[in-house]
């Protein structure tokens, strides 16, 4: 079992020719209402390619809050975790022709006290894993303190500073994050793979169409290729990596073959529009790897650090 702790969102996404800069005014060319959140799509990710997933964020007690976890209900992840105490907040998405995205959220109440009795929960029930967005931290190591509990996934999108960043990496036992934000909190690949080595953590750090890199905690370092996509739209592509990634964790599957099925999955998840409609099944990334032979694991989904090209 996996718990996803983290956002809930009603995604209001509007297409616009260009991003705007400051004062500037652009003309939509698209308004378009669905369902997101990290934690939320992250939930559906893995759900997807067949996990037992059970999402456990914050929503309202109104009627799009019931419609939200309704619709989650309806990819099969498990709701009762949730809690109905707060409000299904929104984020407004900006999305260019190209597929490119800039995101304006709203913050949510998963609160230190509501991630500390998600913890104490998943223990109780024998929960094998946790994931958490990079928002949580450093207010949420308090809360995983403890023996026994779920192995840790924190996706670090969110995560404003690298107090926040190093907290996370204390914490967890897989961490994702990327590679932008990754070197403007920390430090360029090889300072986090010694972060990564010294904190006993492996790290994802993805970098969009150029690939990502595996840096493991016995400091073993593989760089992979994203797959060759028409990109429609990449929202919700991040979380597509990380719901994947625990699910392949779940099944039994080591970092680096995780983190490969993972790279397909989030690339199959940019050709359609909407956070969710894109997020594959994994028939779907068995499909695609099955039509790319030469391309698994030597090829365009991954690639040991130091293998000839």
């Amino acid at each position: 079992m996996i718990i996803f702790c983290g956002y809930a969102n009603a995604d209001l996404t509007v297409g616009v020719p260009v991003l705007p800069g400051p004062a500037a005014r652009v003309q939509a060319t698209s308004v378009r209402r669905g369902e997101g959140g990290m934690g939320a799509n992250a939930a559906v990710a893995a759900a997807r390619m067949g996990a037992e997933s059970c999402f456990a964020g914050v929503v309202g007690p109104d009627p799009l809050s019931t419609a939200f976890l309704e619709t989650l209900a309806g990819d099969g992840v498990g709701t009762d975790w949730t809690a109905r105490t707060g409000t299904l907040t929104t984020a407004v998405v900006l999305l260019t022709p190209d597929g490119e995205r800039s995101i304006i959220s709203q913050d949510d109440q998963v609160t230190p006290e509501h991630v500390a009795g998600v913890v104490r929960t998943a223990r109780e029930a024998g929960a094998g894993w946790l994931y958490l967005d990079g928002y949580r931290f450093p207010e949420a190591v308090n809360a995983l303190g403890g023996e026994g509990g779920p192995r840790v996934v924190v996706d670090l999108d969110g995560c404003d500073g690298p107090d926040g960043m190093r907290a996370a990496l204390s914490a967890a036992d897989h961490v994702i994050v990327g590679r932008a934000q990754a070197a403007a909190l920390l430090g360029d690949l090889d300072v986090l793979a010694d972060a990564a080595v010294a904190h006993r953590v492996n790290m994802v750090v993805t970098d969009g169409p150029r690939g990502w890199t595996l840096l493991t905690s016995e400091g073993v370092r593989h760089d992979g290729r994203a797959i060759e996509v028409d990109t429609v739209d990449a929202t919700g592509a991040g979380d597509c990596f990380a719901g994947t990634y625990c699910a392949e964790l779940d099944r039994g599957s080591a970092p680096l073959e995780a983190a490969r099925f993972a790279a397909v999955a989030a690339g199959l998840s940019c050709t359609r529009p909407g956070a969710r409609d894109g997020l594959p099944r994994r028939e779907d990334v068995i499909a695609h790897i099955d039509s790319h032979p030469e391309s698994h694991p030597g090829g365009v989904l991954a690639r040991s650090h130091g293998e000839e090209t």
